[in-house]
């Protein structure tokens, strides 16, 4: 058995492959696949371990329709075409909450430096202005107490609620899909509608998956039902706000503060007025670069390989379609 990996991934997913007595080659050269090259190291392999953005599209996957098998390195899906692969009766996994203490911490540190605008100030070192003590030059705000809003309490949400509840005692109030009792009685988080979590967040951090409902949500609108000493807090998938509308919050003081690990468009360029203003943090979408979290989601998709490969159920499935034999 054969497959194409789309980057270079840590040791532990390979170790688990070369055990299973699977070839594997793989895109190293640290750019992005085209499509069609996409397309190109899929023939002649028997399934695909997809790691980073590549756009498993229709097109993609009736070029592919072979492939027994595709394991993505990501919790998130949403640049899959789930209906498309699941009508091919291709068996697609991810690598669900392996990360999730991660990009909490990720959220976490977010919310911490814009509310002592850390990133900016480092800068002022850089630059050589760390000089005159001004008792009144770029305050910034105490956490403790203040209400954590979660857009999407899943098990990265609960998470970062836990850390928040822990460190600063902050009041968690949610928006989901569904009620999350779990977190409810764990952490007296409390269910509220999507136009009371933004009236009520001091913190709002965003931790839903990216659907047609999610995307652009945090626009214009919403931005304006925020408090004005609110942070907004993205670290799931930067379709989920509108970056000029974003910056327009922040500059008419309709938001406090900004921290993202996601951008709209990603990478963000490096003339983004957002990265000036002393308010906001931006990082490059780190929020599961850590060994534990990255080994793990090597492990986990290199399990759906080899389970598919076998003709076995995926432990980690996306979609619902019979294994693939032949």
């Amino acid at each position: 058995m054969k497959i194409f990996i789309t980057r270079h991934i840590p040791e532990p997913g390979l170790q688990l492959l070369r055990e299973a007595g699977i070839e594997f080659t793989a895109h190293t050269e640290k750019r992005n696949l085209t499509p069609e090259e996409l397309i190109e190291g899929c023939r002649g392999v028997d399934a695909l371990l997809s790691v980073g953005g590549n756009k498993l599209n229709a097109e993609f996957l009736q070029a592919s329709r072979h492939l027994k098998v595709i394991a993505l390195m990501s919790a998130g899906y949403d640049n899959l075409d789930v209906d498309t692969a699941t009508a091919l009766g291709i068996p697609v996994g991810n690598t669900p909450g392996v990360l999730s203490n991660a990009t909490a911490d990720t959220a976490f540190l977010l919310m911490l430096a814009v509310s002592r605008k850390a990133f900016f100030m480092h800068k002022t070192i850089e630059k050589g202005d760390w000089g005159f003590f001004d008792p009144t030059a770029n305050l910034g705000m105490e956490l403790n107490g203040r209400t954590l809003g979660v857009f999407g309490m899943g098990s990265i949400g609960t998470a970062l609620a836990r850390k928040c509840r822990g460190a600063f005692d902050m009041p968690v109030i949610y928006h989901n899909r569904s009620r999350n009792v779990a977190a409810e009685k764990e952490l007296g988080a409390k269910y509220v509608s999507f136009d009371e979590l933004l009236a009520q967040s001091d913190v709002l951090s965003v931790h839903a998956a990216l659907t047609p409902q999610t995307e652009g949500v945090f626009n214009a609108a919403a931005f304006r039902k925020m408090k004005p000493k609110s942070i907004f807090v993205n670290a799931a998938r930067g379709a989920m706000h509108n970056e000029d509308d974003l910056l327009e919050a922040l500059r008419s003081h309709q938001i406090w503060g900004a921290g993202l690990d996601v951008t709209n468009p990603e990478p963000m360029d490096k003339h983004n007025l957002l990265l000036q203003m002393p308010n906001v943090a931006v990082l490059p979408h780190i929020g599961s670069a850590t060994e534990e979290a990255r080994g793990g989601m090597a492990r986990m998709a290199a399990e759906n390989i080899i389970a598919g490969l076998k003709g076995e159920p995926l432990p980690h499935p996306i979609n619902k379609v019979p294994p693939r034999t032949a």
